[in-house]
């Protein structure tokens, strides 16, 4: 039994995250065939826990976390897709998994079409996951964990201000290869909110 002091606030009964270019809001049936065009790239999926998904495998690996707002539970967590504010276009996703309730830390992860890439539309939609975990579910810790091959996800994080805390050397065989893991985290403490910020 943990003396932790952290107390977990109560999940929202919804979600919608608004900022200038993008909007957040939980993952629905109707998302997958958007998902599956860009998480059916090969590409996309290169460093990704999985190969390139038909809309089948999304509601299979995701389904449970179909329109859902708590993180707690054997399998609890958030996914949310990223739409575009000028047309509504589903441009990627995000999750926020795998609670410590003890430590008051989840892990965060994105997922971004290329189509999106190059105007700055995943850094705003990561910060603006960020903010929602801090501001919304009272986290007082992220971490990411990511491929040190890919380059941009890395580079996203440090443009984020998150720190860069460990690199695993050679800690996995993944797809083919042995792959290092970067590890990067920040604290509530540390991070300064969107001016805009909405849910």
């Amino acid at each position: 039994m943990s003396d932790s002091p952290f107390v977990l606030p109560p999940a929202p009964e919804t979600l919608d995250v608004v900022r200038e270019r993008v909007r957040l809001r939980p993952f629905e049936e109707r998302d997958l065939e958007a998902m599956a065009a860009y998480r059916g790239d090969p590409e996309v999926c290169r460093f990704l826990p999985f190969e390139p998904q038909s809309p089948d495998d999304i509601r299979h690996r995701n389904g449970h976390l179909m329109g859902g707002t708590s993180l707690e539970g054997e399998r609890g967590g958030v996914m949310l897709v990223i739409e575009r504010a000028d047309d509504g276009a589903v441009i990627g996703d995000l999750v926020l998994f795998h609670l410590d309730a003890d430590a008051g830390s989840a892990e965060i992860g994105w997922v971004v079409s290329p189509a999106a890439s190059g105007r700055g539309l995943a850094t705003e939609a990561v910060r603006a996951l960020i903010d929602t975990a801090f501001e919304v579910y009272g986290l007082r810790r992220l971490v990411a964990q990511i491929d040190a091959d890919n380059e941009r996800s890395a580079a996203l994080a440090e443009r984020l201000g998150m720190r860069r805390e460990a690199h695993f050397v050679e800690n996995e065989w993944f797809k083919g290869r042995w792959s290092d893991l970067l590890v990067y985290g920040v604290l509530d403490r540390e991070w300064r909110p969107t001016q805009t910020s909405g849910s």
